[in-house]
Parts: C-alpha cells; structure tokens; sequence
C-alpha cells in the first residue's frame, strides 16, 4: 500500500474505531447485497451436479428475511438493531445454510445485547459468540463448512485484537481474509467437495455477506460480481409465489461478444429494461438473464444481438407460471380434521400429486416446498401454530428442510417432534404410522423406525459435468441417486432407472412405487413402468401421479 493509500485507510479506520446501529445497518445491507451480486456462483457449487436446494438463494432469502425485520427499526442501539435482525433470520431462514446463517447472527447479538456501540473488542466478542451458538446448533458438526469458516473468522478477529487493532475496519478487513483462505481450504477438510472439485457453498456465502461489508466500508462497488461462472438457466427459478410489477417474462440469452464487453456499461444498458439480471461468463460466452415487462421481452435479445452472435435464447412466460401456481393453490385438499389433543402432521410436499397423497393419508397441514424452494423456518412455524392441537410431528421430507423444521419446533410452544424424512418416499413412509389417539412418543418412535425400511432413487439431469463416485457425468445427462448417492449416468430414462433399481437391489423387495414428475408425460411414465414391470416381475409395481419439479421419477423400493 502506498503513501497515500496508508493514509486513506487510516481515515477509515478512524472513522470504524465504533459502529453505530445505523452504520450496521449500511454495513449489514452491503452484505445482503453483495451476496445478491454473487448469488449465482454460491448457487453452482453444488457437491452433486442436480437441482438442489440453491444455497445462495437460502442465504440471501435468510439475509433479506433478516433486512426486512430491522429496516423500520429506529433508535441508535447497535444491541436493538442486532436482535431484530437475528429475529427475522430466525423466523426467514431457509435451508440448513440459512438456518447455520440466522444461528451467526443470534449469537452475535447476544454478545451485543445492551451496547449502544461497538468497539473492535465487541466485534471479535460477537463474531466468537456467533460461532459457538452456530456450533451448538449443529447436532454433528461437519468441518469443512460454513462452520469451520465461522470458526477461522472468529479465530482471526481475536488475533487482530491481540495484534493491537482497535478499529472495527482493521478486525473486518483480516476477518475477510480468513474468511477467503478457510472457503478454499474446505475442500482439504471434507473428502466430498474434493471429489466434486468445488468449496463449500455455506462458506461462500458468508464469504460474500463480509466481504461486501468490507467493500461498502472502503467504497467499492457492489453491483458487479468479481467473477462469474456458467450458471444453468433452470435453476434461475422464483422461489416465491408471487412476481414483482414489470417481471412478466424471464428472457436469458447465450452470445458469443464480437469484442471484449465492459460489464458495468452492459449491464447499465440491461438496467434500463428490466430488473433481476445476472451476468454468467463462459470460455468465450456470455449468458445474460432479465426479467422484462409484457411487450419487451425481445428488447435484450436485439440488445445482446448487436454486441455478438446469439448462440441459444430461452424466454418463459413468469405470469402464466404465477396464473398455474395459483390454480394449483385454489385447488383445496382435503386435510384430515385434527381435534385438540391429537397427534397432528405438517408434511412438506414437493408436488401437487405428492400433495394429495400426504393429505389422503391424514397429513393435518401441507407446506409446499423440495429442492430450489425449501421453505422458511416462520412457514413451517405458521403451520404448526395454526393446528387445533399441541401434539404436531413434522415431516420435512428433504435433507435442506430439516434444520429450518428443527429450528421451527424450537421457536413453537407446543409439544412439536421433527422425523428426520429426507425424501418424499421417506415422508409417506412415515404417514403410514400416523394414528391421530396415539402418543406423540409411540407415534414418532414408529415412523423412525419406518425409515430405514424405505430406499429412495431419485432421476434428474445433470446440471454440469462432473465425476462423483467415480462415475462420470456430462451437463444434460440424465443421473440416477439412490438415497443421496450418484450411482448411474446415461442417456435414457429407463436404462437410469433400471440401473438405479439394479443398484437398490429391487429383486429383494415387495413393492416398487414410481411417482413420476412434472416434466414427464403419464404416458411416458406408464411405459417406464411397464419396462420396470418386465424386470422385475415378482415385485408389485405402482404409478403415482407425484408432479414434483425437476426429477422425472422418484422410487420408492420396500
């Protein structure tokens, strides 16, 4: 650093010696932003190569879950602001990373809880209690996460302090630093991420949330990512049920530049069309996505066209997408009447026809949701509420619900238990125990049980290429997961799915239940079956209408 640079970071260091409640606030919605800017790289650093549960979307929703509840909040109390903002990630977090996020600010601001401002030995104070809580929280801690970069940030914060800073902007610019290099050692601390090539997605995101924070104190732009990687338009999905005034369509457009692009007079230009852009950089393409007002949508592609040779374009219609979400939501199902002092269930269903399976079964509350849109803690917490019973078993029926469930149970006053369903076919399992005049304990030690009676396989599409287990996959191809575990990759369906039951061993099973997805037709669905049936024609097979996103077929083998 030069003279002069020395001597601006001085005056910034002087002017972060304490932090308000306001100037946490600028701070804190500089993260929230920054992670905005980059939320497609956390998104793609997925360990498996499917449609999951979008980490940077989880942590961005906690984050603006978080904003919303601390926005309006007045007064210069820095311990105020942080308990509304812990408040409302706590009642927003989705995901297991948003619910590790919301656990960092609940210890941080107990650390502050009283303090009017704080000091470089409140913030390393804070961050240290934001990693033990975050630590508790966990039932099996994991290094190599999210937590172990808590724990790196906290580390180095209290050497700073020892060191002799006594600025808030001396802590948070090592803090950052630590922050980086613990994000690209996780993939020596967990064997999995080494395998799939990537750092750990939890990590990242809080690497963005603080490092904006940094780039807001020194006055660096926020708007334009750092770098950009090759981003899958179908995991750029709403996962809200509703869309903003002027998002009528979504329009994303592959083009290879004649010249090299400025991004910030490119996105400039997009700016003045539509909203929620994201620029994604290939080898030597450009990816751009917009939402655009009815009547436009082909204004970026003329745009994109000028600067370079279009190579794909993919428009979607977002209000006809909100019109069927809708119908699907006026279409009521018939939830089992739950009386006071039964035992209730709030299941989480990733389709309509997986819906109205749970329902016929006694499920007592229903919450839309499975990969891409994992529900929030308050989502589930407002089901449990809203039952005429304090007896609720809740059924997450997906691994990155099951800490946002967990955490929901703990915020309720009722006797809430959560059965750990990772999948669909796990869920339904479970809701064969379901008897309303049992024991919640009786009812709940049932479905454990049932679990592990149950195998889960799962056909998706690759969304990049990659080689887990061993086994090769190119972006597009159809992959096979049993219980979690990529065990097929190919180009047909039935051979996947055939593969994925050889892998199960089906021939020792009873019944095989194929619940067949949005995207595939009933036809189809029932020719597969049929395939299936030839094979294994000793084992009872059934077709069920699931209507679930993103995976053609989900197996359930008992």
């Amino acid at each position: 650093m030069n003279e002069q640079g020395t001597r601006t970071w001085e005056r910034l260091a002087q002017r972060y010696r304490t932090v308000d409640a306001h100037r946490l606030l600028r701070l804190t919605e500089a993260g929230m932003t920054w992670l905005r800017t980059n939320q497609e790289t956390v998104n793609a650093l997925n360990v498996y190569p499917i449609p999951d549960g979008d980490t940077g979307t989880n942590m961005l929703l906690t984050m603006e879950a978080a904003w919303k509840e601390v926005e309006g909040a007045g007064g210069r109390s820095i311990g105020k602001a942080l308990q509304a903002l812990a408040h409302g990630a706590q009642m927003g977090a989705r995901g297991n990373s948003g619910v590790i996020l919301s656990q960092l600010w609940r210890g941080f601001a107990r650390a502050l809880d009283g303090v009017d401002e704080m000091d470089a030995a409140a913030f390393a104070a804070g961050l240290a209690a934001a990693r033990d809580t975050a630590y508790r929280g966990v039932g099996q801690p994991v290094e190599g996460t999210i937590l172990t970069v808590s724990k790196e940030v906290a580390a180095a914060a209290e050497q700073a302090l020892e060191n002799g800073a006594t600025s808030n902007l001396d802590i948070l610019e090592r803090v950052v630093r630590a922050a980086d290099t613990a994000v690209e050692n996780t993939p020596n601390l967990l064997e999995v991420l080494a395998k799939a090539g990537v750092v750990d997605a939890g990590g990242k995101g809080l690497f963005f949330i603080l490092e904006g924070m940094l780039r807001s104190a020194t006055g660096l732009d926020l708007d334009v990512p750092l770098f950009t990687i090759d981003v899958d338009p179908h995991l750029m999905e709403r996962v809200e049920g509703e869309i903003e005034e002027g998002q009528d369509w979504e329009v994303v457009v592959d083009f290879r530049p004649n010249a090299d692009i400025e991004l910030r007079s490119f996105t400039a230009g997009l700016a003045d069309m539509g909203t929620s852009i994201q620029i994604a950089e290939g080898d030597d393409l450009m990816r751009m996505h917009i939402h655009v007002p009815d009547q436009s949508e082909y204004e970026p592609i003329e745009y994109c066209k000028k600067l370079g040779t279009i190579t794909n374009v993919h428009i979607e219609n977002l209000m006809d997408q909100l019109v069927q979400i809708e119908q699907r939501a006026g279409s009521e199902l018939q939830l089992a009447e739950v009386m006071p002092g039964q035992v209730a269930a709030v299941a989480v269903a990733s389709g309509p026809g997986l819906a109205k399976v749970l329902a016929e079964m006694g499920a007592g509350a229903i919450i839309e949701g499975g990969q891409t849109m994992n529900p929030s803690a308050e989502e589930i917490l407002s089901a449990i509420e809203d039952l005429p019973t304090d007896q609720i078993i809740v059924l997450p029926n997906n691994k990155n619900v099951i800490m946002a469930a967990e955490q929901a149970a703990k915020l309720s006053r009722k006797q809430v238990q959560v059965v750990p369903t990772r999948s669909m076919p796990q869920g339904i399992a479970a809701m064969f125990c379901l008897d309303a005049d049992r024991s919640l304990k009786e009812t709940v030690d049932s479905m454990n049980s049932a679990l592990g009676e149950i195998k889960t396989a799962e056909l998706t599409r690759a969304t990049r290429s990659a080689t887990i287990n061993g086994i090769p996959c190119t972006e597009g191809q159809i992959i096979a997961l049993l219980d979690d575990e990529l065990v097929a990759a190919t180009e047909d369906l039935s051979e996947a799915a055939l593969l994925a039951l050889e892998k199960a061993e089906a021939d020792t099973s009873e019944l095989i239940t194929l619940y067949w997805g949005a995207d595939l037709t009933e036809r189809e669905a029932q020719k597969i079956s049929q395939t299936i049936g030839e094979r294994y024609p000793e084992q009872e097979i059934e077709l069920v209408h699931g209507g679930q996103p993103h995976y053609d077929l989900i197996f359930s083998i008992e």
